[in-house]
């Protein structure tokens, strides 16, 4: 009798996307309700959940979320020992930093990295597709890493904290919808689920929450 082969968790677009913006929201509604420190620590407590949920339902967990989850545990553990929101505000900055740095690196070594990360997503793209995709991520990042030091020493945290939630979220959408003209003339083949999973796949941090 043959064995029966393991089901592959299903994807769930709606449960990606709470797993991926949840926490922060969580944080932006602690914080402006029970303050800084409550705020912070049900932001600790809802990413991490959020791991654990990912890995059971989905059987994975983006390396935007796993990365998130371990800043902002070590990051919120700072602001609330020294009550300090700086703490909470920099963590923004070492991801889109970190991704950055590992999307130029694998250009410079000739392996576009996004293409390991989201090649299920983007079926049919070509080699020179993949690696201008993950050239405009890479600028995008830097963009964003500039962008929130900007926010972060100019704006009040209040400010700044709507800008991350709100402002953030709807420009990387924004800024994938925009690629996927690019795509299409490397090869990319839309089915019927795209190109909306595709767009919200690295928006969302698979390359690599916020």
């Amino acid at each position: 009798m043959p064995e029966a082969t393991p089901t592959k968790p299903a994807h769930n677009p709606n449960l990606s996307l709470a797993l991926d913006f949840g926490p922060l929201l969580v944080f932006f509604l602690g914080y402006k309700f029970l303050g800084m420190v409550a705020g912070t620590a049900a932001f600790m407590v809802a990413i991490s959940l959020a791991v654990l949920v990912s890995k059971v339902k989905l059987g994975k967990v983006s390396p935007m979320l796993w990365l998130s989850a371990v800043l902002v545990v070590f990051f919120g553990g700072l602001t609330i020992w020294f009550n300090d929101q700086r703490f909470i505000q920099i963590k923004p900055t070492i991801i889109y930093s970190f991704f950055a740095l590992m999307l130029l690196g694998g250009l410079a070594r000739g392996k576009p990295l996004l293409k390991y990360l989201l090649q299920a997503a983007y079926d049919g793209l070509s080699e020179e597709g993949w690696a201008k995709l993950s050239r405009n991520w890479a600028i995008f990042f830097i963009v964003m890493a500039v962008a929130n030091e900007i926010m972060r020493a100019s704006l009040s945290f209040d400010s700044w904290l709507s800008l991350k939630v709100w402002g953030v979220t709807i420009v990387s959408f924004l800024f994938a919808a925009a690629n996927v003209p690019m795509l299409l003339k490397h090869g990319l083949v839309l089915d019927k689920s795209a190109p909306a999973e595709a767009e919200k796949a690295i928006a969302q941090g698979e390359p690599p929450q916020g």
